[in-house]
């Protein structure tokens, strides 16, 4: 069984990858090492995976490359790719979110639409809901960007759509809440929050620290991909940790869980940033058998050891 997985060498795509492969996949990867952030990060999150049977690199840009040829085989794939960035979608840069997130999805559905493909998956992201009261978001609640990330992101969940209800092509959209652990992207609440710690810095805290996140940690994601493939599963589901806290609460087990307290650097409020999300995991647990299994403690705790190393 091959898989094909965009984003290969990302924080998610990683993780699955690897995943792909315990269970028995093999995994054809792509990623065309965008420079939103250091080259060198993803290269060592593809570390266990460079030159092992049963894994295939290809650094290419799914917006330009023969998506025939590399889709060529595949049974199933995982759309991981994406511009990420919820802050840095605003300005000159909202080009690379339209490439990167609409028309390198358009691209891929075009190719799996006449490929062999048994099964898409998309990642999607809580960030298609936007600024809203009506908690907890729901499937059928109404989607809302509140950032241009946002918008590219449901822009292509809806192309997804699309393709699956006019061409039976077979696909779920998932849509991740706010996720971390091992790998998260420097650029990540998290990953800011645990470097600046260990540094002995101030944390930057930016609105009131009221603001709340329904945390997901990055395994329970990659769960949530592997039990997409299950016979019957189509259209889209909510992927949340039921780890729904005030950031204020973030740090301060942040602070237990290194033994000090946390001291913090209040900032402004940011564009784009909602002020809070909280999933609805019904659908996903019902139709696919998800149930997330780390608690927010226990993820903070091995990432911060991950950070360490």
């Amino acid at each position: 069984m091959l898989s094909l997985v965009t984003g290969v060498a990302g924080f998610v795509g990683s993780t699955l990858a690897e995943r792909l492969r315990a269970l028995g996949h093999e995994v054809r990867g792509v990623d065309c090492f965008t420079d939103y952030y250091d080259r060198s990060i993803k290269d060592s999150n593809l570390a266990k995976l460079r030159g092992t049977a049963g894994f295939e690199l290809v650094t290419e840009d799914l917006a330009s490359t023969d998506v025939a040829r590399l889709l060529d085989g595949v049974d199933h794939v995982f759309h991981q790719a994406a511009q990420a960035g919820v802050r840095a979608s605003w300005g000159t840069t909202f080009e690379s979110y339209t490439r990167n997130n609409v028309n390198a999805t358009q691209r891929l559905l075009e190719g799996v639409k006449t490929s062999k493909v048994k099964r898409l998956v998309y990642a999607s992201s809580s960030s298609v809901y936007g600024e809203t009261l009506d908690l907890p978001m729901r499937e059928t609640s109404r989607p809302r960007p509140f950032s241009p990330y946002g918008v590219t992101k449901l822009a292509a969940e809806h192309l997804v759509e699309l393709y699956r209800q006019n061409f039976g092509v077979s696909a779920v959209s998932l849509r991740y809440f706010t996720v971390y652990g091992p790998r998260q992207r420097p650029d990540m609440g998290f990953h800011k929050f645990i470097s600046r710690f260990r540094k002995g810095e101030k944390i930057p805290l930016y609105g009131d620290g009221k603001q709340t996140r329904d945390f997901t940690y990055v395994d329970d994601v990659v769960e949530a991909n592997i039990l997409a493939l299950k016979d019957g599963a189509e259209g889209v589901y909510n992927i949340g940790g039921g780890s729904r806290v005030t950031v204020e609460e973030v740090l301060a087990t942040l602070g237990r869980i290194a033994g000090r307290e946390v001291e913090v650097d209040r900032l402004g409020d940011q564009p784009g940033d909602v002020l809070h999300t909280e999933a609805d995991t019904t659908l996903a647990r019902e139709k696919l058998g998800y149930a997330p299994k780390v608690t927010l403690e226990d993820g903070l705790r091995r990432q911060f050891a991950w950070q360490a190393l």
